[in-house]
């Protein structure tokens, strides 16, 4: 086995809040590790969209500018119903919407960090506590093993880091969806808005990025079919076939799609209550993004709310570490002013998350048409808990 190594701060999972939370930490001159199982840096999911509370944090991590270059800005949104073809605009906020490639967004934060940062093929099989500094000891597949005095899960809904937090595992809505691009190498005609159309049992939806490239999602009811639709061929199919008696123009882009770019997944989330109790945080350990608060993509916030992550987590690990350097000797006195940061992030975010996932949680119930009762009982919720349904967007995560 290899000497083990001692590094300041672990973040397992190099997704977007992984990389993130690196590059929010550099910014605040702190160094971090970002360890990755894959051996390439992933992009799962096609598109992702980005609303103004995303950029208000991409701004404070220095891409902003970048990335605006790249997307255009979402200025409308039209809900159609398939039964009776009634339109009715969808309220998009004051400020900013973007849908970018996840691999653009990926690159730049990638690009941002210092060489070294990123280590790709380390995957995680065991964490323990050293009980004598109180950090963690993280056992890599590779055969490395690491001391880490800050260890940060943004290791997505699977979560190893989560498992060791011991937090509740993570429910299903009885929902899956499928995720595309389409390419339009003539350029598409579409106007810069969202539009959607809700069928009995499936949803389309579909953002344009750039003047040739749409992002679009499939909703529709979990069945076993999904199970095996992991050929791109085979899961093209399976959508077309769950959207049939849809608009011509949705169903050409489905057939017309990148089958690489393809995704299925079934959809997941963190109960509100379960977010509204969980101890976040144990010793010197934490997480953020997926790995703290999966939710359904309803509200279009699960990205935004991961950056908004990045940006407080570095921001109160910066302040006490400011105070570790001054006041501190100790192993045991550093991990107790990590705790207290660690701390201070998580109620920091704690009911922002929970307002967050209940209005998910809510939507994710209205749209799988529930029986009168309980669709009564979530407009009366929705009506007196969200009476500004974009309001989720105009939340700032502040300086870093």
């Amino acid at each position: 086995m290899d000497e083990m190594e001692e590094i300041e701060i672990v973040i397992v999972g190099g997704g977007i809040c992984g990389l993130a939370t690196a590059l929010a930490l550099h910014r605040k001159g702190i160094k971090s590790v970002v360890l990755e199982k894959s051996e390439t840096l992933r992009s799962t999911g096609a598109g992702i969209t980005i609303r103004t509370n995303g950029w208000c944090a991409l701004h404070q991590l220095g891409v902003a500018s970048n990335l605006r270059l790249t997307a255009l800005p979402i200025q409308g949104g039209i809900d159609i119903c398939l039964a009776n073809g009634q339109q009715q605009e969808i309220s998009i906020e004051m400020g900013e919407i973007r849908c970018l490639r996840r691999s653009e967004l990926i690159t730049s934060l990638a690009e941002s960090l210092p060489p070294g940062t990123i280590h790709l093929g380390c995957q995680v099989l065991s964490i323990t506590v050293d009980p004598l500094s109180s950090y963690s000891i993280i056992q890599l597949q590779n055969g490395r093993s690491i001391k880490a005095k800050v260890l940060i899960g943004c290791d997505g809904a699977n979560s190893v880091v989560a498992d060791f937090l011991g937090l509740k595992p993570l429910k299903f809505f009885s929902l899956s969806e499928v995720r595309g691009y389409t390419e339009y190498p003539s350029g598409h005609d579409f106007k810069n808005e969202y539009n959607q159309v809700r069928g009995d049992h499936s949803m389309i939806g579909r953002i344009p990025i750039d003047n040739k490239l749409v992002y679009w999602f499939v909703t529709h009811k979990a069945n076993p079919k999904d199970v095996v639709a992991k050929d791109p061929e085979l899961l093209q199919q399976l959508t077309l076939e769950t959207i049939k008696g849809f608009p011509t123009e949705m169903l050409d882009m489905v057939k017309h799609s990148d089958r690489d770019s393809l995704s299925l997944a079934r959809l997941r989330y963190h109960a509100p209550w379960d977010i509204l109790q969980e101890s976040f945080r144990k010793g010197t350990v934490t997480v953020a993004g997926d790995a703290m608060h999966v939710m359904g993509p309803f509200l279009a916030q699960g990205g935004s709310a991961a950056l908004e992550d990045a940006i407080i987590l570095a921001r109160c690990l910066a302040q006490k570490r400011h105070e570790i350097d001054i006041k501190t000797n100790g192993s045991q006195v550093i991990a107790h002013k990590i705790g207290e940061a660690l701390d201070k992030y998580v109620k920091e975010r704690r009911m922002r998350l929970v307002r967050l996932s209940t209005q998910t949680y809510l939507t994710g119930l209205l749209i799988k048409k529930p029986p009168l009762l309980v669709r009564f009982v979530c407009n009366i919720l929705m009506t007196v808990l969200f009476s500004d349904p974009t309001a989720h967007s105009h939340y700032g995560c502040g300086r870093l």
